[in-house]
């Protein structure tokens, strides 16, 4: 999802042992941004059984999606659960780039707001660090009274290091920082997912089992085709429980235990 809705960043392996939570959930979220054609909401609801759309707002403190406000207009038209997720760089501060996206995401009561915090593979020196990330998510919270949930990958989420140049959040996440108390979205591509070890405790409330080119896996689904009606490409996510639970999660703005 680096940026534009994209798979997450191919990671090392850790050598912690891969947990095993049950791959049970609802298959009816999926993360899009501009890149992303969408040509009916409608029949994405009813046909491709989809009852919640996560959709990029904005990157760093000064990128908007240009496709964000009309796409939510459109989605809760129809029915659609919304969502909105901010991809984090370095360039600006936590603190500002929070207000970028509180700006552009206009969250009401019922929008699930969302950290993107991952490699930025394009630009991985402009890479969102652990004080940056923790800095967001207390404005988000001082400013609507919710925290955020966090989008991230395991190892990056344990300090683990990326590419050549051998860039990393700055440490692991500690089940103490506020990043740890925000719900997690996990980006693990795997046939069963990892949890980070700040949310060893607690699992994970979506995870994101399968890129928007469905190649190369599928989580418990494995190589099947993903494809949504009415969108030409987006990444699919499993809710840990059932449409009643989801209903709640989101009404409660991420914040729903």
């Amino acid at each position: 999802m680096t940026g534009c809705a994209e798979r997450p960043s191919r990671l090392p392996a850790t050598v912690r042992p891969v947990t095993s939570p049950s791959a049970a959930g609802l298959d009816a979220v999926i993360d899009v941004s501009h890149t992303s054609q969408v040509s009916d909401f409608s029949q994405m609801r009813n046909a491709g059984g989809i009852l919640a759309v996560i959709h990029k707002a904005t990157e760093g403190g000064d990128w908007l999606d240009p496709a964000y406000a009309v796409r939510r207009a459109d989605a809760e038209a129809t029915g659609l659960l919304w969502g909105a997720y901010h991809f984090g760089t370095h360039q600006y501060s936590g603190a500002q780039q929070a207000a970028t996206f509180l700006a552009a995401a206009q969250p009401g009561p019922t929008t699930l707001m969302a950290l993107d915090l991952e490699p930025n593979e394009r630009r991985p020196s402009n890479t969102m660090d652990i004080g940056q990330a923790e800095e967001f998510v207390q404005t988000v919270y001082q400013s609507t009274g919710r925290l955020p949930i966090i989008y991230t990958h395991p190892t990056w989420a344990n300090g683990g290091v990326y590419g050549r140049a051998r860039i990393s959040l700055g440490g692991a996440i500690s089940p103490q920082s506020i990043l740890a108390s925000c719900a997690l979205w996990l980006a693990d591509y795997r046939m069963e997912p990892e949890l980070p070890l700040a949310w060893a405790g607690r699992g994970w409330r979506l995870w994101q089992y399968a890129g928007d080119d469905y190649q190369g896996g599928g989580g418990p689904f494995g190589p099947l085709s993903r494809a949504v009606a009415g969108v030409d490409r987006c990444d699919r996510n499993l809710f840990a429980g059932d449409a009643t639970a989801l209903y709640q999660f989101w009404s409660g703005g991420g914040n729903a235990v």
